[in-house]
């Protein structure tokens, strides 16, 4: 058989390499990102109209990345071998992230804080509830995904957040959850689960710094906002901060 109709798109493919080689990501488009991830595990198939097909069906690169294996198959193209790609990139810039905030203090190094909730729980389909735990000097012990799903007072449990930030021998905590509508303002809810949270933290020695929420659009501080001081004070002057321990 003649080498040229193993694979049609072999020239293609190694131009492509060759240019990322040369100059990164810079003027790639974003269906090219998603093709080059897809022929990391497809050796002998052009892979331009999957990696088409994948971003018309979830408008974005981030949401080509977000997307779960089922819903990648669904892709004509991209099969259960081929996707590894994907997943592998994402995961790996997770790590990568992760590994610039843990040790570090979270209150200095905002940035790299911000960097890694973006990658992580910025473009998800549904509510994460994320806590990263901190120390006596506010270093990033770890952080952990606590509760997924529609996030509301009553699906938040304080006492897993306690007992989750004990287990970690953690001293401070911050909050980071995403709107996956993109307005990161935060609703009603979100200023109910934020007081429970700050309460529940104080009662147990465990103070509560920061609740961030992620958005397409940016995120919100309830530190910035002034939420964070209000609440302490508030807790402050219940009669809950009298109470033996508090």
């Amino acid at each position: 058989m003649d080498r040229k109709s193993e694979h049609s798109g072999a020239g293609h493919r190694k131009r492509l390499r060759q240019r990322f080689l040369e100059a990164g990501l810079d003027g790639f488009l974003d269906y090219e990102v998603i093709e080059l991830l897809l022929t990391l595990a497809t050796p002998r198939r052009d892979c331009k109209a999957a990696a088409k097909l994948a971003l018309k069906k979830f408008k974005t690169l981030q949401g080509v990345l977000e997307a779960g294996p089922r819903e990648l198959q669904d892709v004509p193209g991209i099969g259960p071998t081929n996707l590894f790609g994907i997943k592998l990139v994402k995961a790996v810039s997770e790590r990568f992230l992760a590994k610039k905030v843990i040790g570090k203090n979270a209150i200095a190094n905002s940035r790299d804080l911000h960097g890694y909730l973006n990658s992580a729980i910025r473009d998800k389909a549904r509510e994460c509830f994320l806590a990263i735990f901190l120390d006596s000097k506010n270093r990033v012990i770890t952080m952990e995904t606590l509760f997924e799903g529609t996030l509301t007072s009553s699906s938040v449990y304080p006492r897993e957040v306690v007992r989750a930030a004990l287990q970690h021998h953690a001293a401070a905590l911050i909050f980071a959850h995403n709107h996956p509508s993109g307005e990161p303002r935060p609703s009603s809810e979100d200023m109910a689960i934020t007081q429970q949270l700050v309460f529940a933290g104080r009662l147990m020695g465990i103070t509560v710094h920061e609740h961030l929420i992620i958005g397409e659009t940016g995120y919100y501080s309830f530190a910035d906002q002034g939420h964070m001081a209000r609440l302490h004070s508030e807790f402050e002057a219940s009669p809950a901060s009298r109470t033996p321990g508090a």
